[in-house]
């Protein structure tokens, strides 16, 4: 196992503004889709697939009982040896559940790495109740797309209405929300993956290549985390944003 590996996501989902941010976007807007659809505050089953170190299933479990799957064997190795989280080891085209046996289903960046999204889409409405909701989020507009995608092996991002095809392919259910986010921050990422493209350029401060390695000590974590979470303002006031370099999508399915 690399441990130094998940060490270090470990850390970063604890600590880089992107991770941070996009967990209190998250939660504020849980807390609105709650509020709006009458369900049951701090009792919710709810299943968070693609947890990876679990830091999203531990901000989860403000909301109810939360079970946890993760793909990687040995994420899931490391993060249980770690923490109290008691992962289960599963894909998200093939479910280990019964039909109809979660109030909220999440997957938070995960989609983007299944070949097969249509299967994926299934697997989570399946195993949705009636009047429960589906939450995602992925990495939005294939123009963004850079050596960032291809070392988290990432098959995809999407626009919003490819999100709501796949969603709406069965008539199951209806869509509650979708808007992009990380929206103030578009420009200059769209900027420096595109010259990046264009001069082959990669990240110097990591091996890897990811984006995530990029501020996460610095003074800039702190504005970044900022200038994304302002964002979560217009989200809560169902106000959609028209661009981003992430895409929220909630879903409800029908009784």
């Amino acid at each position: 196992m690399n441990t130094a590996y998940y060490k270090e996501y470990y850390d970063l989902e604890r600590s880089h503004w992107w991770f941070i941010a996009r967990e209190h976007i998250l939660r504020d807007f849980i807390k609105k889709i709650i509020k709006n659809n009458n369900l049951p505050n701090k009792k919710l089953k709810i299943l968070n697939i693609g947890c990876a170190t679990g830091k999203s299933s531990i901000f989860l479990s403000e909301f109810g009982t939360v079970t946890s799957i993760e793909y990687n064997e040995e994420c899931v190795a490391f993060t249980n040896e770690i923490t109290n989280l008691n992962i289960i080891h599963g894909s998200i085209t093939s479910l280990p559940f019964a039909k109809s046996s979660f109030d909220l289903v999440c997957a938070f960046d995960v989609i983007e790495h299944v070949l097969n999204d249509n299967l994926a889409v299934f697997e989570m409405k399946r195993v949705t109740n009636p009047d429960g909701i589906i939450l995602i989020t992925v990495p939005a507009f294939m123009q963004l797309w850079s050596h960032h995608d291809v070392v988290n092996q990432h098959f995809r991002r999407y626009r919003s209405n490819e999100i709501k095809l796949l969603f709406e392919k069965d008539n199951n259910g209806k869509i509650i929300f979708s808007s992009y986010f990380n929206c103030l921050l578009f420009s200059p990422i769209f900027c420096i993956r595109y010259f990046n493209r264009i001069f082959r350029f990669q990240d110097t401060n990591s091996d890897s290549g990811s984006d995530f390695s990029t501020f996460k000590f610095t003074i800039l974590n702190s504005l970044l985390y900022r200038i994304l979470y302002f964002e979560s303002k217009f989200i809560k006031n169902n106000i959609r944003l028209p661009f981003g370099v992430s895409l929220l999508f909630s879903w409800k399915k029908s009784k």
